[in-house]
Order: C-alpha cells, then structure tokens, then sequence
C-alpha cells in the first residue's frame, strides 16, 4: 500500500523516488505506443451509498471487511498498527502496535488469519483475525505495498507494475504478472482487493481505483473517485488508498489516509459500445432490478 505521499511534516521518511523523478517515469511511460487491438479499459461512475466516520490519525495502508468488522492496517514508523474497526462509529475496537522499525502495509484474510505487510522490513504477520495475537511471521524479498487472497494465492504488489502470486504457506513467489493498460505497464499499484473474479487497485498518486483481470494483467476498467470529500477536506488529508469488500452483503467501501470518512459506494459503467450486466455495490446485484 504505500508510502507517505508526499513526505509530510513531522515524518522521518524519505522516498527512494522523488516526485519529479515519479513524473519523468510517468512521462515515459506514457510515450509508449497504445495496443490498438486492445479494448479501452471501461469507464466507471460512482454513487455513494452511506458515510461512515473515520479515524483522521489513520494512515491507512490496508483495508478489509469481515465477519461484521472493518479490519485496517496502518502506516508511518512508529504509528504503525493492526486494528479492528467498528464501521457504524470508526472506533477501534481492539488494536496490535508493530514495534517502531516497522512500517504497516497491506492486509488481508486467509480463513480465521490476517497477513500484513510491512514496507522496506520484508516482514509478513500472520495474525489471528479473533484475537489479533501473533501466530506466524515470514520474510520475503522487496517492498510490500498491496495484498489480496483469490482463494488459491496471496497476491502483492510493490509500487511497480508487477503483480507477485505468492504462496499462503511461507510466501514463496510462484509466479508474476505484469499490469497493462492498452499495452502499456501501469505503474504505482497499490492497495488491493479482490472483488468477485477481478483484482481492484489503488493508484499511488491519483483518484483512481482499476480493475485488473488476473489471467491476463490487462485493465478492464478504471473508476475516477475525486470528489468523494469537499476541497477543504482533502486539503487535510493524504491520497485516497484502501478498498474493502463485503462479499456477503456486496457492499464496496473505501478511504484514505488521514481521510475522516470512509465510503459505501456503487460503480456504474460509463454509457459506451460495450456494458457489463450489472451494476457493481448495488441492488441490482442483489436481484432487484
């Protein structure tokens, strides 16, 4: 899930990429050809369901949904936690402290277990997701960012455009992906989340959730999620990053670091050539048309 972003006061963190350095990749990047046999990725809008309060303090790098709680892990040295977050008010309920040398990363559930990640330490937890005691710790090579489970495999992301798949039992890498918009490598993922058979990301730096197909790396969708709080909001907070899914009652939420809220909001495809059968976090999943 990321690091600060920017560095904000008071934060004893420095990238190991500047931001102009962020935008000469981007600007690269974006001079590579697009795959003109490759559908434009679907366009999506949002509605928002329901606010719930959030806590400003967190600097949310993971965010999952189960059993009836929110579960998030949270970033910076020294600040970093695992908590278990009551939705209706935003308080914790209960939380586990990482020690000062670690930096939270990604979350997410395997069975009664929580995995999180750590940035530059190449430390994983494995928690009990009733207790939050320590059960298991493993090591891996790089930057932890973003973590989901497809059922089968851990999936991780680093910042770049590469998807590790790992394995749930010690984290060995069994195979990759790269991440393609039209053909072009979509750096800077982020948090992540499974949603039915897609992969959702964050984007480091920007407003936009994509929706990956695993299979293939390809972008088949992209949501813009800017204006979800008021100008005077934003401008106390850090970039949007964390999206948490509840399967049962196909709910979708989200939020940010240091954002006061957190959402419950709907997609819905852009009008175009080509349109999925239903609206995603809505009640036409649920059967109502």
């Amino acid at each position: 899930m990321a690091r600060p972003d920017p560095v904000l006061p008071g934060s004893a963190h420095v990238h190991r990429l500047t931001l102009p350095a962020v935008a000469l990749l981007l600007t690269a990047l974006a001079a590579l050809p697009i795959d003109a046999a490759e559908d434009a990725p679907l366009r999506y809008d949002y509605t928002v369901l329901n606010v719930y309060p959030h806590d400003p303090r967190a600097f949310t790098q993971g965010l999952l949904y189960r059993a009836g709680h929110l579960y998030e892990s949270t970033g910076r040295y020294g600040e970093s936690e695992l908590r278990r977050v009551s939705l209706e008010t935003g308080r914790v309920v209960k939380r586990r402290r990482l020690g000062r040398r670690y930096f939270g990363e990604g979350l997410t559930a395997m069975d009664d277990r929580l995995v999180q990640l750590t940035w530059r330490n190449g430390v994983a937890f494995v928690r009990d997701a009733g207790s939050l005691a320590l059960l298991e710790r493993f090591e891996y090579p790089g930057e932890g960012w973003g973590l989901a489970h497809d059922g089968r495999r851990l999936i991780m992301s680093d910042g770049s455009a590469v998807l590790r798949f790992l394995n749930p039992a010690g984290l060995v890498e069994l195979d990759r992906v790269t991440v393609r918009d039209r053909g072009r490598p979509l750096v800077g993922l982020n948090e992540l989340e499974m949603v039915d058979d897609l992969l959702y990301a964050n984007v480091w730096q920007t407003d936009e959730i994509v929706m990956i197909d695993l299979a293939s790396g390809r972008v088949t969708g992209r949501a813009d999620l800017s204006g979800l709080l008021t100008p005077a909001e934003r401008a106390e907070t850090d970039v949007l990053n964390g999206i948490a899914w509840d399967a049962d009652d196909r709910r979708l939420f989200v939020t940010g670091k240091l954002w006061p809220k957190l959402f419950e909001i709907s997609l819905t495809p852009q009008p175009g050539p080509t349109r999925p059968q239903q609206q995603l976090g809505s009640e036409q999943e649920l059967g109502s048309e």
